[in-house]
């Protein structure tokens, strides 16, 4: 599921899609009568999408067509004044009519940009023998936001080997979807989101034990907004709470790389997909292939996320900020925890940590002596319920 968060492009938060929806119109032809040597009519179906896919836009050329076949029979012919054959049509290159090639021709004009329908892929080549890492990507579709009360009613996982020289996903792709019954009603706000009703899940479980046996050969677990999808299958299979996790959400700042949003179906759209999104499994092949793809510095964002799981996370709690400070702290991404009163953000490295507490004197606590509250998370930890190393820091 696709989760509406709230995002800072300095490595804080984010969140939500709509769907796209595709029609279809049926294409028509027009007879043309050409006369023959008997003076008899001889239909020939000429289709306007032709001329406009050749880049041929002959708006005089299909007037002309339609007026020869609403006119009268054309006069009897002398004989020996007849063509001895039929007048010879220009060829045209019927191929172009192909909806591929219509897409290139689009594609290749400024004003166009050609999206298409994400193929799943299941198998990314064979193995040469090199160092690899085994990446699970993974998507939940649940009753609601609260994996306290809510349940999943969607697992899907994809399981892939990673080159770990290349960052590219190598060899085939192991795929495990189920449905379960959360024992009670599926809301309807969920069933128009993701299509899943009642009687799709009904006395459905998802195997405990292919989730056990497929998680446990995992290196790293991936998800897009891993604070959401986390907690849910921990507190339904342990065997996640011993993995290490990574968030293609969080963990990548896609502002830095040129896109206009870290939502899942945008950045597939960036590189020339759409996709029916807010079903497990396709989003999973869907952030797969974002991930397979090369970032700004040429590296994927698998081997970015992989990399990154060697990185202590930090959750920063600006403590005793001033109440004047609050707009300046909330346009830098801080968000406000009610309950324990204070703003907080989330930094992926010590680089990005040792920036923030700059910032934080200069322009919240004025120069001033202040102390800030740090929770340190390593990939184990991060995006879970679970908290992670408490200290203080100077700033």
């Amino acid at each position: 599921m696709n989760k509406s968060d709230q995002m800072s492009f300095l490595g804080f938060e984010a969140g939500g899609v709509d769907k796209p929806k595709k029609t279809g119109r049926a294409r028509q032809t027009h007879p043309v009568a050409v006369p023959t040597a008997a003076a008899l009519p001889i239909a020939v179906p000429v289709s306007p999408a032709v001329a406009n896919a050749q880049g041929v836009a002959n708006a005089q050329g299909v007037a002309n067509a339609h007026a020869m076949a609403e006119a009268p029979a054309a006069p009897s012919l002398n004989l020996a004044q007849a063509p001895t054959s039929l007048p010879t049509l220009p060829e045209r290159p019927l191929a172009m009519t192909e909806p591929e090639a219509m897409a290139q021709a689009l594609a290749q004009h400024p004003d166009f940009k050609v999206l298409r329908r994400l193929v799943p892929r299941t198998d990314y080549g064979s193995l040469n023998g090199q160092a690899t890492q085994r990446v699970i990507v993974l998507d939940t579709e649940t009753t609601g936001l609260d994996s306290k009360g809510e349940k999943i009613i969607e697992l899907a996982m994809l399981s892939v080997l990673v080159d770990a020289a290349t960052g590219a996903p190598v060899g085939p792709v192991t795929i495990y979807e189920s449905f379960e019954d959360p024992g009670k009603p599926i809301p309807p706000q969920i069933t128009e989101i993701t299509g899943i009703d009642d009687s799709m899940v009904q006395g459905q479980r998802i195997d405990d034990a292919a989730v056990t046996a497929m998680v446990q050969q995992a290196d790293l677990v991936l998800a897009h907004n891993a604070g959401f999808d986390r907690p849910f299958v921990e507190a339904r299979f342990p065997v996640f709470a011993g993995k290490a996790w990574g968030c293609s959400f969080q963990g990548i700042d896609w502002k830095k790389e040129g896109s206009g949003s870290a939502k899942l179906e945008f950045l597939a759209s960036e590189r020339g997909w759409f996709y029916d999104a807010h079903r497990a499994q396709v989003d999973c092949h869907a952030l797969l292939q974002v991930l397979a793809s090369p970032l700004a510095d040429g590296q994927t964002g698998l081997m970015r996320l992989l990399a990154g799981a060697e990185q202590t996370r930090y959750k920063l709690r600006a403590t005793g900020a001033p109440f004047e400070a609050k707009d300046k702290l909330k346009s830098r991404g801080y968000r406000w925890d009610g309950e324990g009163r204070v703003w907080w953000c989330s930094l992926g490295s010590d680089t990005l940590l040792d920036a923030e507490c700059v910032w934080l004197r200069a322009e919240v606590y004025g120069q001033r002596s202040a102390r800030v509250q740090l929770e340190a998370m390593n990939s184990r930890v991060q995006y879970s319920s679970r908290s992670g190393l408490l200290t203080e820091r100077a700033v």
